[in-house]
């Protein structure tokens, strides 16, 4: 697997203290800079939060921890899109909850179509705001070009492109099982990636 730097050259990382001690903006605001640190330190604010929203609506403990999982990522690649119009916890419960809803649909296929998948969005961005955009992107893009290559198109599928399972498997020709399968050892990879600069 070929090494990539993930973070942009003259990051500073912060002391253990200073990340347990910042807020959840300055932590979002070094996170899109590339510190995943601090990215690991927010998430980690909210994770045990989560399991528990997700346990509650009648998960079993395995789902529980695939849809944890799975919130990691849409939070990671849509950090960008966050507004402190909204609380860090708000926003990150919100794309739980549709990632749930988005999860039950698929598994029962009855729920309203307009519980659809949804992330607040953050009001126009400043060209400061479009520059730290752009290093989140590339950031993710070294992320997806670290996973082995039949990982890499179902990942962008799925999560950056928003294909549902039933979609990607007929446009790629492949059994519902292997596109699930598939994707589920990606999201797993792709934690690991997101988490490795912390070790």
């Amino acid at each position: 697997m070929p090494e990539h730097n993930h973070a942009p050259q003259g990051l500073n990382r912060m002391e253990i203290a200073d990340y347990i001690i910042a807020d959840d903006k300055q932590l979002v605001q070094l996170a899109l800079e590339g510190d995943d640190i601090a990215f690991e330190y927010l998430f980690n604010r909210y994770s045990e939060a989560i399991r528990r929203l997700l346990l509650h609506r009648s998960t079993s403990l395995e789902d529980t921890e695939d849809l944890l999982q799975e919130t990691f990522i849409k939070v990671y690649i849509n950090l960008q899109r966050y507004s402190d119009n909204y609380t860090f916890g708000q926003w990150i419960y919100t794309i739980a909850r549709n990632t749930h809803i988005d999860f039950e649909r698929r598994r029962q296929n009855d729920l309203s179509i307009d519980e659809k998948f949804s992330i607040p969005i953050a009001s126009s961005p400043s060209p400061e705001d479009n520059l730290i955009n752009i290093q989140q992107r590339s950031q993710i893009e070294n992320y997806i070009n670290c996973l082995p290559q039949q990982y890499q198109q179902l990942f962008s599928m799925r999560f950056l492109e928003d294909y549902s399972y039933e979609e990607i498997a007929e446009k790629l020709n492949l059994p519902m099982g292997t596109v699930k399968t598939q994707i589920h050892r990606a999201r797993e990879r792709m934690c690991l990636l997101i988490r490795r600069d912390e070790k």
